[in-house]
Formats: structure tokens, sequence, C-alpha cells
């Protein structure tokens, strides 16, 4: 009988071979080839991934590649990858949108027209399964040595109640002090002016309308830029809107311009696969939150408006049903970008973290948000609190725990400073105050946290310093325990990823990571950086446990595998795995960009076994299951989940909404 080693006693063989060439290599390149060998060979072997998981990267065709700044799950399985102009200020100009869709079992791509810049917009999932996209680009920033012609904010007021005027792209103005000529950068509706008549004298008063528009000099060179407030004579008017219609502006400058926003709102239909235009915000948002309510309507806060300017607190919602936006009735500022997650009570909680632009002493406390009175409750405890810009914060789970995780995070704006703190708080303590968890794996900014089906957290990169400067980009990856509040690290992602990057759970229960838009390439800092197109999968170590998975599908299979159950209402699925269930869990689609995904949420469902699988009920409570698409998964005693299936939970009346008004404040 000829003989044939043992698995095992092949890897040891392998693995000394491998260690016999290290040795005799002679060169630092020979070695260190020698070395990535061995590290290749010792993540791949079964019982490494059985408990550190394993890291691998997406083939993606060159013509699909793009600089992916947001991603979406959608109900059909698909991710939607989001670039927009992908902070290129020449794709940018050259009206270069990028939008492609990615079938994660498949591996197909698809190419999406892009009907505007949606880099850096705002997006969440809706309740009939479209992903609603608002906001995006108006304008790239320039930076003071970069601008060549002054410019600045330019209040167009209309003085006659009887008419609204608009003016369009390319309109000048000229100061009737300086004689210096700018130009309306984009179109803009001045309202007609306002009447109102005293009930005693019935005499008529008159007050003018105003609107905003972005204004640039005619001419380049520093001496057409102006210190003082002037009012401004419109060209171009006829009759009366010659006395009626003027500008008025304070200074317009040569300092740094800052990106703008768009009004503009699509919801992408997941099956149609194309965006559809829907009304426009109120406001220019660029860089705002979308968070879903418990009646399925949308609240969009802060952002950079149509002149570069954080909106002053002025948030507003969409409703699905009507298509159309209304302000809240009171103001609440808000940095870019905040961390705001649905909580009991149709409350909103605000974890401190956030993304970008803002004051550093505005807006950046921790709390509790009550739409409908406006009041804010803040929260103590938080560990370096000047920290939470670039910050993660994610929803603990099961959901029903209210607990909350920020990791991370640096200083505002370009600051150096990183913390590695995390921080957890309990909102269902009568005094909510955040404690300091585990250390995280480094001091890092943008790192990236997806809730995984086992009741764990994978947090994975992010770097030291703003967007990874001098090298500062952290390789590490970790798994967090909510139950045993401890972590243990797994294997390593494969490349460094920062600004502009993110992560989310995949329906089978892996995870993708995508994106990194670091400054530059040395540490030195001295060569541009480029932005990361390489898309990676990380398959957790429950699916490296021998044995099969728990198996779940619909009881009377539906049509594309889809079911619709209300709330409080129960749903059957069959399994001939039913026997080792341990946990049913509801999970909501991710929608990740700029360290921020308010739509994470993993709840547990009450459930019975039954002679051919389980039967799971849906918790009544609309702000812990808010209406849309979600995955159903099984998972057994050992951690092991099953492939997800879909359900849908509609909106239900008895839903809270906030007042809103439709009049602009």
């Amino acid at each position: 009988m000829k003989y044939r080693p043992s698995r095992r006693t092949r890897r040891t063989a392998i693995g000394a071979a491998v260690v016999m060439v290290i040795a005799g290599f002679n060169g630092p390149v020979l070695y260190d080839l020698a070395s990535e060998q061995y590290h290749d060979y010792t993540i791949n072997k079964p019982e490494y991934k059985a408990e550190n998981g394993h890291w691998k990267t997406v083939d993606v065709p060159r013509k699909y590649r793009i600089n992916t700044i947001h991603a979406a799950l959608l109900h059909t399985g698909k991710v939607l990858l989001v670039a927009g102009s992908g902070n290129d200020a020449k794709q940018f100009k050259a009206k270069t949108f990028r939008t492609v869709l990615w079938d994660p079992v498949k591996n197909t791509f698809k190419n999406i027209s892009t009907p505007n810049d949606l880099f850096c917009a705002g997006h969440t999932q809706l309740p009939d399964g479209k992903l609603l996209v608002a906001g995006g680009t108006r304008r790239y920033e320039k930076l003071g040595g970069d601008v060549k012609k002054a410019g600045g904010l330019m209040i167009v007021h209309n003085e006659n109640p009887d008419r609204a005027k608009t003016l369009k792209a390319g309109t000048l103005f000229t100061g009737r002090k300086n004689g210096k000529t700018f130009e309306a950068k984009d179109n803009v509706l001045v309202p007609r002016a306002k009447k109102k008549a005293d009930p005693v004298t019935g005499q008529v008063e008159v007050s003018p309308s105003v609107a905003r528009v972005y204004v640039e000099a005619a001419r380049r060179g520093k001496q057409h830029q102006t210190g003082t407030e002037d009012n401004y004579r419109i060209h171009g008017l006829r009759g009366t809107d010659r006395k009626n219609l003027y500008g008025i502006a304070q200074k317009l400058s040569f300092d740094k311009k800052d990106f703008q926003g768009i009004k503009d709102t699509y919801e992408f239909d997941p099956v149609a696969e194309r965006y559809i235009k829907v009304d426009p915000m109120h406001e220019a948002r660029w860089y705002p939150t979308l968070t879903t309510l418990e009646d399925g309507k949308v609240l969009s806060v802060s952002g950079l408006d149509d002149i570069g300017q954080v909106v002053p607190g002025k948030n507003e919602i969409y409703d699905p049903q009507t298509k159309k936006w209304e302000f809240l009735p009171r103001k609440r500022f808000f940095p870019t970008y905040p961390a705001l997650h649905l909580t009991s009570d149709n409350k909103i909680f605000y974890s401190g973290a956030n993304a970008g632009y803002g004051p550093a002493d505005k807006g950046r406390t921790p709390g509790l948000w009550d739409l409908e009175t406006n009041g804010f409750r803040k929260i103590p405890g938080m560990s370096d609190p000047d920290a939470l810009e670039t910050a993660m914060s994610v929803p603990l789970p099961p959901s029903q725990s209210r607990k909350f995780m920020v990791l991370g995070g640096g200083g505002v704006g370009e600051s150096k400073k990183a913390t590695e703190k995390t921080r957890i708080v309990d909102l269902r303590e009568d005094s909510p105050r955040f404690q300091n968890g585990p250390d995280l794996y480094a001091k890092s900014r943008y790192p990236s946290s997806v809730v995984l089906p086992d009741d764990t957290v994978l947090t994975t990169n992010g770097s030291g310093d703003y967007r990874g400067r001098s090298e500062s980009n952290v390789l590490k990856a970790e798994v967090y325990d909510p139950e045993s509040n401890t972590k243990k690290s797994v294997a390593d992602p494969l490349v460094g990823r920062n600004y502009h990057s993110g992560a989310l759970l995949l329906p089978d229960g892996r995870v993708m990571t995508f994106g990194s838009d670091s400054l530059f390439s040395d540490k030195a800092n001295t060569k541009p950086g480029k932005f990361e197109q390489q898309i990676d999968i990380y398959t957790p170590s429950y699916l490296h446990q021998k044995g099969e998975r728990p198996e779940l599908a619909h009881a009377g299979l539906a049509e594309r595998n889809a079911r619709t159950v209300r709330l409080g209402e129960s749903v059957s699925f069959k399994s001939k795995d039913a026997g080792k269930i341990k946990k049913m869990r509801l999970i909501r689609p991710s929608s990740f960009t700029h360290v921020t995904n308010v739509e994470q949420s993993s709840v547990a469902l009450d459930f019975e076994k039954t002679a051919d699988g389980v039967t799971a009920e849906i918790p009544e409570d609309p702000s812990l299951v808010p209406p849309g698409w979600w995955m159903v998964t099984a998972v057994d005693g050992k951690g092991v989940p099953s492939k997800s299936v879909w359900l849908k939970v509609p909106r239900t009346a008895t839903a809270q909404a906030p007042t809103t008004t439709p009049l602009s404040p």
C-alpha cells in the first residue's frame, strides 16, 4: 500500500520547508518575500480562519471600478455603490458621475445612470424598499491659494408684493458705492414681498422677501474684493423691478470657499434599478444625515448649504407617500453628518459622533432629542469629548438593549488628535451616562463597525491622523462581545481605509469593506494619495466552523422569497435545523457613508420551534422596527448564522409623527 501523508503532516512539512527557505535567504528583499509567503500560508490555514476569519479581495472588472464613497444594501440582495464625482474635481467639471450596482452572490456589476453629483449626499432606507438619496455637491471647495476671484454671499431683496422674480445664473450685480461687479453662479428665485394689514387702521405694511445666491467677481484679482457692506444694482431689470429688486452683500473676498450643497432628492428603485427624481429639499445640503423615523418618514439634518455654510439648524421631514419635504417648526443645530439614531418613543439619540464641518463649541454634546418638543437632554460621561469627529457609533445588539457604543474619533477639522476610547451608554437607565468600554486596537479616526448576526460587533481599519497622514492607516480589526464586554483581535485587513471608507453586512453573514481617500501616500506627506477602489470581503470566524450552517426559508415559499409581516404578528419559517437554532435576529440593511451608518439594527425575535421549523414574532414597537425591508437570520448554538431571508414590515397608522410645517422658517 502506497503511503500518503495526512493533511496535518503535509501542513507541518510545508511550514518547516518555508522556514528553512527563509533561513537560507541572504538578502532582505528575499527575506521579506519569504515572510510574506509564510504569512499568507498561516492566514489560510483552516484553524486560523476558524479563530480569526479571513479576508478576500473582490474581483471588480476595470470598467466598474469607482471611488466608492456611499454603499447601501438593497432588498434585492444587491449593493448600491455610489461615487458621484468621487471627490475628483476633474470628474465634477466633466459632469462624470458614477454609480455601480453589485451583486455579491453572482459577483456581477452594472453601471447605473447617475442624474447629479451625489457625492457627499445623505441616504436611508424607505418603507417600500427604495433608497432615499438627498443632497450632494453643487460646487467643489477652493482653498485660499486656489481662489482666483473674490466671492461670497449676496442677499437679494424683493419689495414687490405682487410678483416673484427668477434671476438666472450669470446675472450681474454692481455695488453702488464700490462700483465692483459680481456674477451670480446659480439661478435664484426671489419670492414676492409679504403684505400684512394692520387690523385697526387697515394700513398695509410690505416686508421685503429675501433669497441667497453665491456670487463671484466678474474679473480675477484681489483688487476686486470688497471689505464692507454695500447695496448692489441688479443688471438687466426693467420697469418697477429695477426699483424693487436689489442685492446686499458684506465682505466678498478671497477666503477659502467650502463645498456647496444641492437640494435635489432621488429615490433609487432596486427593482427598476434606476434613480427617480422627487421633490427637492427646502435646504441645499452637502454632508447631511438622513434618519428613518418610526412612521417611515425621513428626518434630514445638517449639511453645507448652497453657499457653503452649515445649515443653521433648519431640519426637515420627507414623507414617502406625498414625496414632499416639510420643515420642523423649531431649529436645532448639529455639525455635518451627525450620528442620529432612532430610539424609543420616536426620540433621536445623538451620539456626538460626526464627520466634518461645524464650530468646535456648538452642537457636539451627546444627548436625546425629542422631535415633538425640540427638547434636548444632554448625556454626560463621554471620555475624550473633544475627539468625536470621525468617530463611529453603533447600536449594540440586540437593539432591545438600547445600548450604544461610540468608537474612536479625532479632533475637529484637520487636528492630529485621535483616541482609542470606546464609550457605552444604556438609554434604559433613569439617568444615562457614558462608561468606557475596552480600548480600541489603536488610536483611530474613521473606524468602521458592523453589527454581526451572532450579537457581536466587528470594527476594522481607520487611521491615527487626519485622512491617513504620515502613513497612519491602522491595519487592524477586532470583534467586541457586548454580553461579556470583551473584545478579541481577528484577521488583519488587506489595505488601509480612512476617510471615505466604510463597511456593511451582507445577507450571507459576510462583511464588505470599501473606499479610502488618503491625503498622501508617503510618511513625509509629499506624494498625493490615491483613492482606494479595492473592495474586500471579510468572512467571520463563524463561517469557518466545522459542520453545515443552519438553513432558513419562508414556510409556503412566497414569490421572490419575500413576505409582508406587520408589527406584533408572527411569521413561520421552514428549517431542517430547527433543533439547533438558538437565536432569531431581524437585521436592518445598512446604508453607510463617512463613518455614519444610522440604519444598523439587530433586533432579537421571540420564537418557538415547530415540527419543521420555527415561528417568530415581530415586536410591536415601531421605534424598534421602523417600516421597511429587513433580513431574518437564524443562529445556532455555535454562533453560526443562516443565510438571511427578507421580510417587509409595512407602515403602521399608530406610529407617531413629529409636527411639521410647510412654511420655510
